[in-house]
């Protein structure tokens, strides 16, 4: 259908009062800009030496801010994975027939969730070592967030996999698979692609929580940043503050641009591969294949 069954589409006069809105808007915003702008020039910030400290090799800026994404992303890669898989756990624990396995799980669940990421990192800092377990900052970082994403994104998978629809689990039962080939090949997938742009926009606040990092002593973008503030300052005064955290807040938001744009890629290969699937025939594990018709069977 062509027209929207939820409203009614606009008319002339809507259009027209819709055009003189975005108009409107957009003259606030650039009224906006342009007196941020004006201000920073009146203060000196815009001017292109205290920029061109950003890219001048001799300085080391460069060299640590590279260092810094390096170690940020670092850590923010190592928990994004285990935060996914223990999610996951988690998510197929929650939806457990046992209720041995499935009220610890949601306890465990509700209090990561509940607990502050930062209380989690400086708990794993300083008490953790008391009992034994070897802890550096690197560990800390990522164990506080994969603590805390893991409860996360296990309810993002649980609810994934509840909105897909009984009649698939039904038949793949039907076709004598256990639960385990039911929740791995029928339903986890299926619930991974509907929920991929809430995952992905949680992995990116995981990135932008690996900035606590600062807080444990562990030189990420941001406490990196922090440091050649500190450094010129005891220098150069204030002079290159507003541009080196600039420069980092910038830095944050390129990488989330990416991961995001990234995302929406595969998004848009799942569904193309599942279109294209959707009519081949495909072969069935062994321990399901029935009666003597062969393994094969048509994706409808």
């Amino acid at each position: 259908m062509s027209s929207s069954v939820l409203f009614d589409l606009p008319g002339p006069r809507a259009r027209r009062r819709q055009r003189l809105g975005t108009v409107l808007g957009a003259l606030v915003i650039a009224a906006l800009v342009g007196l941020v702008l004006y201000r920073l020039g009146a203060n000196g910030q815009l001017e292109g030496d205290r920029w061109a400290v950003l890219f001048d090799p001799t300085s080391g800026v460069p060299q640590a801010l590279g260092e810094g994404l390096l170690n940020t992303l670092s850590v923010a890669a190592v928990g994004m994975v285990l935060a996914t898989l223990l999610g996951a756990l988690l998510a197929v624990g929650r939806l457990s027939d046992h209720r041995w396995v499935r009220v610890p799980v949601g306890l465990v669940i509700e209090f990561f969730r509940a607990v502050p990421l930062l209380i989690l990192i400086l708990f794993c800092l300083l008490f953790l070592p008391t009992v034994g377990v070897p802890m550096t900052a690197f560990r800390a970082l990522v164990l506080g967030l994969t603590l805390y994403n893991a409860a996360v994104l296990a309810e993002i998978f649980r609810a994934g996999i509840l909105s897909v629809d009984r009649g698939q689990r039904e038949a793949a039962f039907a076709l004598g698979m256990r639960k385990t080939q039911v929740m791995t090949l029928v339903l986890m997938p299926q619930a991974v692609r509907r929920m991929l742009p809430v995952l992905v926009a949680q992995l990116v606040v995981l990135l932008k929580d690996s900035s606590l990092g600062f807080i444990v002593a562990y030189f990420e973008l941001l406490r990196t940043a922090r440091s050649l503030v500190e450094f010129f300052n005891f220098s150069f005064g204030n002079r290159y503050t507003f541009q080196l955290y600039v420069a980092a807040g910038l830095i944050y938001i390129v990488v989330n641009v990416l991961l995001s744009t990234l995302a929406k890629y595969v998004e848009k290969r799942t569904r193309r591969s599942a279109k294209a699937a959707a009519v081949e025939d495909v072969e069935l594990p062994a321990d399901v294949q029935m009666g003597g018709g062969g393994g094969a069977a048509t994706r409808v």
